[in-house]
């Protein structure tokens, strides 16, 4: 019954390691953080045509400063035809350009996160990192995972008033820090 018992411990134990390098070995096939960050700049242009010089990332139009009310839109359009009264022809609140404003750079364990929002009309419309931490596989994992569910909940709150994501607590923290210096530089 006992031949060998040796064998049954080098299998084993061979058995085990095996498993623990194929578990540590799993490597994502792709970069999921750059599909969200394409996607992330489109959400303010769907709802109202694209201002000009606002840039694929969402940044201000050049030389409008961030606090800018006016968003830097261009002088000769981009509104929908009505005037002075701050109402657009339906008795609708005019389209006001969306802004990007970016927060302070937060400096946490895993690396700097820094928040840009885009409001329109006073409210958040995007949410999403300009600087997020990054330098190895699991860092940038769980930042791919964290950031845009960071911001949905910031659209969702319409404030710096969110829950942390679950396995990115630093992450999380920095970016609410962030956030809330985005908006107070805003105006809200």
């Amino acid at each position: 019954m006992r031949k060998h018992p040796i064998r049954r411990v080098v299998l084993g134990s061979a058995a085990t390691v095996s498993g623990v390098v194929l578990l540590l070995a799993l490597k994502m096939p792709y970069a999921p953080w750059e599909a969200e960050r394409t996607s992330a700049a489109q959400p303010p242009a769907a709802g109202a045509p694209a201002a000009p010089g606002t840039g694929g990332a969402g940044a201000p139009s050049p030389g409008a400063p961030a606090g800018d009310p006016a968003g830097g839109a261009p002088a000769g359009g981009g509104g929908d035809g009505a005037a002075g009264d701050g109402q657009g022809g339906d008795g609708a609140p005019a389209r006001e350009a969306p802004r990007t404003v970016t927060g302070d750079l937060v400096t946490t364990e895993y690396g700097p996160v820094q928040a840009r929002i885009t409001l329109t009309g006073g409210k958040i419309t995007a949410a999403d990192a300009a600087q997020a931490p990054s330098g190895n596989p699991q860092t940038e994992s769980i930042t791919a995972r964290a950031v845009p569910e960071l911001g949905k909940k910031a659209v969702q709150a319409q404030s710096a008033e969110i829950d942390t994501v679950s396995g990115a607590t630093f992450t999380s923290e920095g970016y609410k820090k962030s956030l809330q210096s985005a908006l107070d530089r805003a105006g809200g």
